[in-house]
């Protein structure tokens, strides 16, 4: 009798442990896995050009006499940058100007000539051989001099491109050669380099399933709008954004106005170029930034970036099932918009996802889901 007595106590005993178990099931808020639009943003490494990046090279060879600018100085299109001694080229115009004024006076005599002999053949005295010769020499005469004055504009030309100025509007380069260096046309590195940076070009490489996904894009839009979609490479892409070296974002956004028509094939990856406009000179040739695309993803699966976590590089999630029981799973990412993280395996719509407690749970326990809005 003492023994039915201990049994029956001991099942009251559980099943008052359970009802107390149940009733102190922890509340945790949980996330209803929906599908919706998401806008991802992805970020491409680019290099920073000028719009025009201008060699400055000599056109006449000689020693290098006056360096008008310092590196990195603003300079405006026609200002002088460097002076080559022109000591050589001013004797050779004046050579060349000396044998103009030759040629001028034996054009002069010839044409005296034919002054002279015309009338005397027109009166009979002498015979017409006689004035086509000198008629000949005055059309020599002529072209000599012609040629004379061809090398006096050749020798001014020389002369003057001794005084090397600014091709462009622009920021000044390295300047690798010094007073007194002679300077040859067939130098291995340019006097400098001239950027115009009023506008820069910033290179980029994006792999293939990226530019694809452009491309579709583009092609329904096309689609939509009634247009036939251009297989030669045009694509709108979205406003760009430039993050800087310093990690603050440029002000002005910028636009995708070139595309590479082959793919890499080493790398997989197209190279394309953005345009910014760059009125306070801020970005400069030679620089690194990062740039920002907003892409699309239409009818995704969606979770708050709270509700995982990640061990070992697996991320997973705890998933209740009809019971309000927890379970682990791992799940693949396929993205980040916001605060919240694209999945691409391991949830079904309509699953719930628990957002917090996770030191408190294990698999099998009972919570009392809470829905967060």
């Amino acid at each position: 009798m003492l023994g039915a007595v201990t049994i029956l106590a001991s099942c009251s005993e559980s099943k008052s442990t359970e009802k107390e178990n149940e009733t102190k099931a922890l509340a945790l808020p949980v996330h209803v896995v929906e599908r919706a639009d998401a806008v991802t943003v992805k970020d491409y490494l680019g290099t920073i050009e000028g719009k025009v990046n201008v060699e400055v090279r000599p056109q006449v060879e000689g020693l290098l006499e006056e360096i008008y600018v310092d590196e990195g100085s603003f300079v405006r299109k026609g200002q002088k940058l460097f002076k080559i001694d022109p000591s050589f080229y001013q004797e050779d115009l004046n050579n060349m100007l000396a044998n103009e004024k030759v040629a001028q006076a034996q054009l002069k005599n010839a044409k005296l000539e034919v002054d002279r002999l015309r009338p005397l053949v027109e009166n009979d005295v002498i015979s017409e051989v006689r004035l086509a010769s000198a008629e000949s020499d005055y059309q020599v005469a002529k072209a000599n001099l012609d040629q004379a004055a061809a090398e006096v504009r050749s020798a001014k030309l020389s002369r003057d491109f001794t005084v090397i100025t600014a091709p462009v509007t622009g920021y000044i380069g390295r300047i690798p050669k010094r007073i007194g260096n002679l300077i040859t046309k067939g130098d291995d590195e340019p006097l400098t380099i001239l950027s115009d940076i009023q506008e820069v070009h910033i290179y980029f490489a994006m792999n293939e399933s990226d530019f694809l996904y452009f491309s579709k894009a583009q092609a329904r839009k096309d689609s939509v709008e009634g247009r036939e979609y251009d297989r030669t490479g045009r694509l709108t892409f979205p406003e760009v954004t430039l993050m800087m070296a310093d990690g603050e974002e440029y002000p002005l956004k910028g636009v995708v106005d070139a595309v590479n028509g082959q793919v890499d094939r080493t790398t997989g990856a197209i190279s394309l170029r953005a345009t910014f406009a760059n009125p306070d000179n801020i970005l400069r040739s030679g620089s690194t930034g990062t740039l920002k695309i907003a892409e699309v993803k239409e009818d995704v699966l969606q979770i708050p970036h709270i509700s995982t976590s990640e061990l070992q590089n697996i991320t997973y999630v705890h998933v209740l099932d009809d019971n309000n029981k927890v379970e682990r799973r791992n799940i693949k990412l396929a993205g980040s918009s916001k605060d919240m993280f694209i999945v691409s395996e391991g949830l079904k719509e309509g699953e719930q996802v628990v957002l917090s407690g996770f030191d408190k749970l294990t698999d099998g326990s009972v919570i009392t889901p809470v829905l967060a809005h």
